[in-house]
């Protein structure tokens, strides 16, 4: 397992709530970062979220556009899952970011999932690094999924939804 994974699933609660309000807390001690990224394209569903991710940011990239993007799965090295303007989050920022998150959980006094962690990484990341366009896929989908704080997409996408 990679080092960042490996930090991230130390600090996994025990108990996960399912809702929003961790994330909401954690972004707001964050500055809200989900309120300044540029326009978003949410991409959900069962099958080829990674792929339509893929798809959009190329043909967006083909256009001229700088684009950030959000997956997981990561295939090697966590990095993997956050883009900006086409480049692989560094290391360096990476860290720096999740020393931010894992500061507001101590200060707070509270606790949040890998992919709310990830996720509100991705975000500041973002929110961080001039672009014109951010590709977003949500985890587990649905009402209570993580990247839902981001409020008015400018596009929400539905891949292929199977049992």
């Amino acid at each position: 397992m990679d080092p960042v994974s490996e930090r991230l699933r130390a600090r996994h609660p025990q108990r996960i709530d399912l809702s929003l309000e961790r994330m909401r807390v954690l972004c707001a001690a964050l500055g809200d970062p989900q309120h300044r990224l540029p326009p978003v394209v949410h991409v959900a569903g069962t099958n080829g979220k990674g792929s339509t991710v893929a798809l959009i940011r190329a043909i967006a990239e083909a256009a001229g556009l700088k684009v950030h993007a959000y997956t997981s799965p990561h295939l090697v090295r966590f990095n993997e899952r956050i883009r900006l303007a086409g480049k692989l989050i560094e290391d360096e920022a990476l860290n720096a970011i999740l020393d931010r998150i894992e500061a507001v959980m101590a200060e707070t006094d509270s606790e949040a999932t890998v992919f709310e962690s990830t996720t509100t990484a991705a975000f500041v990341a973002m929110s961080e690094t001039p672009a014109d366009l951010a590709i977003i896929e949500v985890g587990l989908g649905g009402v209570l999924d993580a990247t839902n704080v981001i409020e008015r997409p400018l596009l929400s996408v539905i891949a292929p939804v199977d049992y």
